[in-house]
């Protein structure tokens, strides 16, 4: 299926690895040229390269996407280098373990900040360029404890991605008017290399097998490739009245 992505151009933040990079990967078999961004220089640079390998341009920028001129900077790179931007992959974040008694304004900040602001930030940079363009696509990546209790030790993952849920649901009212949509995909248990479950299934393949025997129906973890093709599909014309 042609899903009508080709010469549109792409915002992924967290892309140099993981679910962050299977999207962006994913976006570039369609056509779509991209801006990504990651901390780790090296990394990012080598994930470019395999995406450019797929035939589209891509500009890399390292940087802490957490940062309060972060989205700025992406959209600015978007519009220099191919003239605006049509969709926004909202991916970056990550996680810090502890019982909420114990957590402070410091651990509190630093993932509002990562998993929740910078992805507001990032949003609110693009819309004047989308609303210009008379349309685009905004996406959250949230997670399915987002939407249910992952259990001890996750108030602060549980929290962040529980309010780009609600927020996703916001802008798109407020957004509709203009021809952007917007919404938020919540992935359950996504194993891919380097990322928590590989870690956990590497180090107790036991454990981890009787852990799906209980908790996944489909009798295996999800692939970050199809996380991306949900992208893919939220991103394109194909799911017009998705918001």
């Amino acid at each position: 299926m042609d899903l009508g992505l080709k010469g549109k151009t792409a915002i992924v933040t967290g892309a140099s690895r993981g679910i962050g990079k299977a999207i962006a990967i994913g976006l570039a078999d369609e056509g779509c040229n991209l801006v990504i961004c990651a901390r780790g220089e090296e990394t990012l640079g080598e994930a470019a390269d395999e995406m450019r390998g797929r035939g589209v341009a891509v500009e890399a920028i390292a940087m802490d996407a957490s940062a309060a001129d972060a989205g700025d900077r992406l959209a600015a790179a978007a519009t220099d280098a191919f003239g605006g931007v049509d969709v926004l992959v909202n991916n970056i974040g990550g996680n810090r373990r502890g019982q909420f008694a114990d957590l402070s304004d410091d651990d509190w900040n630093d993932l509002v900040d990562l998993n929740f602001l910078s992805h507001v930030r990032a949003s609110r940079a693009v819309i004047p360029a989308m609303k210009t363009a008379g349309g685009g696509v905004i996406l959250f990546v949230s997670s399915i404890f987002g939407r249910e209790a992952g259990g001890t030790g996750l108030a602060l993952y549980n929290t962040t991605k529980s309010a780009l849920i609600s927020v996703a649901k916001i802008m798109a009212l407020e957004l509709a008017g203009d021809g952007i949509r917007v919404n938020s995909i919540a992935p359950g248990s996504v194993r891919h290399p380097g990322g928590s479950w590989d870690k956990r299934c590497i180090e107790d393949p036991e454990g981890m097998a009787k852990f799906v025997e209980a908790n996944l129906p489909i009798g295996r973890f999800g692939k970050a490739e199809e996380v991306a093709n949900v992208i893919a599909f939220l991103a394109s014309d194909r799911a017009s009245l998705v918001t």
